[in-house]
């Protein structure tokens, strides 16, 4: 992400790029896919936790990359972290399955949620839905509590 992807009066971020290093070499690509490519809304805690970033990062030009540490680093930091809180090992992208499944149980439609992770097909979205089998329950509760009022 660059400086111009951030929009801080909308509290939204531009996610039109994707990062691999390869053989030493930083790679910037576009998306695998169009559904990749999009604008995400974000928390406002979030966005002033970028800002901070920012303005703490020398000479940062519009143009230039906020977040330069690689997948390697972010994966050490990842088993750092775990070890140190006595959290279960996991790998970075655990945390984006976490996020997913978090909307899931908030209650936000398979559609809405694949489109701000950018799944291509809402099957791809679906695949969490087995991490809350309570859901079943609710929803007979809810049935109960309809006819309840009828």
């Amino acid at each position: 992400m660059t400086l111009k992807d951030f929009n801080f009066d909308n509290n939204t971020i531009n996610i039109n790029k994707s990062y691999q290093r390869i053989d030493q070499k930083d790679i910037i690509t576009t998306p695998k896919t169009t559904k990749a490519v999009r604008v995400v809304s974000m928390p406002k805690t979030v966005m002033e936790e970028a800002q901070n970033l920012i303005a703490c990062t020398y000479g940062v030009g519009k143009e230039d990359r906020i977040f330069t540490f690689s997948k390697s680093f972010l994966h050490h930091e990842m088993k750092r972290g775990c070890k140190a809180t006595g959290v279960k090992k996991m790998k970075v992208h655990a945390l984006r399955h976490s996020a997913i499944s978090l909307l899931i149980e908030k209650g936000f439609s398979v559609v809405d949620i694949g489109n701000r992770v950018g799944h291509e097909s809402s099957e791809i979205t679906f695949r969490y839905a087995h991490m809350f089998p309570n859901k079943q329950q609710e929803m007979r509760e809810m049935l109960d509590e309809v006819i309840e009022d009828v």
